[in-house]
């Protein structure tokens, strides 16, 4: 091994998580974040190992990243699935719960490393779901919400104590989607 090879290490590790983005189906802005490539370098990759490549099931999404919250706690299912995900950023280490079942930032503001966790565990959550609910632009979001904006946390099911991703602003009865999915199952006539 040479003295100089070590300089290019953080370069690859930049273009590989480009790569692993970019198969995810994130957008320009997301890569861009993450990796500090600019706009025109993603195109680039794309181009070069995507689009010539033939790997054409890959499709590049156009727009802003999905801001709504709503999304992840509209329904028992959608709820359950945000919680699953968000229980993934901690299981890879994005984050920590800090107080008040807020989560907080682990990778110490290193971009790469974040993105890197983020895709361990949006693949995780892909391997749970055959068809999962969530695209790597919807776990970005749900990411965010936590962490930056603060519009969700994790709150605690006063029924089995277990906790459950949970709008900050909204009305909140104290039960996790998993006890009122098993509670409707109970109810219903046989």
């Amino acid at each position: 091994m040479r003295v100089t090879d070590h300089r290019y290490a953080g370069e690859i590790d930049r273009f590989d998580l480009a790569i692993r983005l970019i198969q995810h189906e994130a957008r320009t802005g997301t890569i861009r974040s993450c990796t500090g490539f600019s706009e025109d370098r993603i195109r680039k990759i794309y181009v070069s190992y995507f689009k010539a490549g033939g790997m054409r099931g890959v499709k590049r999404r156009r727009g802003k990243s999905p801001r709504r919250v709503g999304q992840f706690i509209n329904s028992a299912p959608r709820q359950i699935e945000a919680t699953v995900l968000a229980g993934l950023f901690l299981l890879c280490d994005a984050g920590r719960i800090g107080g008040n079942g807020r989560l907080e930032r682990t990778t110490d503001g290193d971009p790469v490393a974040l993105g890197q966790r983020l895709c361990q565990a949006f693949e995780t959550y892909q391997g749970m779901h055959p068809e999962p609910r969530w695209s790597f632009e919807w776990a970005w979001n749900l990411y965010h919400s936590l962490v930056e904006s603060r519009e969700l946390y994790f709150a605690s099911c006063d029924s089995c104590a277990g906790p459950y991703v949970q709008d900050a602003f909204a009305l909140d009865y104290r039960r996790c989607p998993f006890c009122e999915l098993r509670d409707q199952r109970r109810d219903r006539p046989s």
